[in-house]
């Protein structure tokens, strides 16, 4: 059996665009080609795929997926015993989300409030602990004294608004990758500038200078970079390079 790219992207639910960019790189060759020229796939070519997407949905970069399946001494078993223990932990890690929101869902429905232990239990950390951190890194700043004066003033009903944009924002920036936007493309620069008018809009006025460095601290502090890899893994370091391609297209 064998079958066309419009076939493979149905399977796959993916995009012929993608197919063709795999092919384009090397990553996924098909097998075979019509005589009219059209890319034709074979079973295997079908598995190779789906070995692909599922480092993809791990967040795997496109280099590391090929040179992984590419190494001539990988035992496919063992492709899918190291998918296999990522994905369930990742799925442990969505569970324990999971329950954290059903247990907000049911406080809320009840008029009870959380204490910010209960609030962030499933990231591990209370942010309540960092707040003297953060004064001492930047309290003699403008940017925080201006924070600190907007914040003060919001209701609940604004922190929920904040909360629900970055959300959306997150589900985007997933997608982004997961339709492998390269972070220098047109839609990784304008979901970082919208991450940067964010910040704007709620807290302080975030120059591309300084949002350059926000988005160095996301990779390089791991309390930073865990959140935004729980989002999707590897959307830290997409972010950062997406944020510095921002910044230079907006200053050069």
């Amino acid at each position: 059996m064998n079958y066309s790219v419009g076939q493979v992207a149905g399977f796959a639910g993916v995009t012929v665009r993608t197919l063709h960019h795999y092919d384009d790189i090397s990553l996924l060759v098909p097998s075979e080609r019509s005589l009219a020229g059209h890319r034709r796939y074979s079973d295997a070519d079908l598995d190779r795929l789906q070995q692909i997407l599922f480092y993809r949905e791990l967040g795997f970069p496109l280099e590391e997926v090929a040179a992984l399946l590419d190494d001539p001494d990988a035992d496919p078993r063992a492709h899918l015993r190291r998918q296999h223990e990522l994905l369930t932990a990742r799925i442990e890690k969505l569970r324990k989300m999971a329950a954290a929101v059903e247990h907000a869902m049911e406080a809320r429905t009840m008029g009870l409030n959380l204490t910010p232990e209960e609030k962030f239990e499933v990231f591990g950390d209370d942010p309540e602990q960092y707040a003297e951190e953060v004064e001492e890194r930047w309290g003699d700043t403008d940017e925080y004294a201006d924070s600190q004066r907007r914040t003060a003033s919001y209701t609940k009903e604004d922190w929920k608004r904040i909360q629900a944009e970055a959300a959306d924002w997150g589900e985007r920036y997933g997608a982004l990758m997961s339709a492998d936007e390269p972070p220098t493309g047109e839609a990784a620069i304008t979901l970082a500038e919208e991450h940067r008018q964010h910040i704007c809009t709620w807290f302080y006025e975030c120059t591309y200078e300084i949002h350059r460095c926000l988005g160095e601290m996301y990779v390089s502090d791991e309390r930073f970079k865990a959140f935004y890899d729980a989002l999707r893994p590897g959307l830290a370091e997409h972010l950062r390079d997406a944020i510095a391609a921002n910044a230079a297209h907006h200053t050069s």
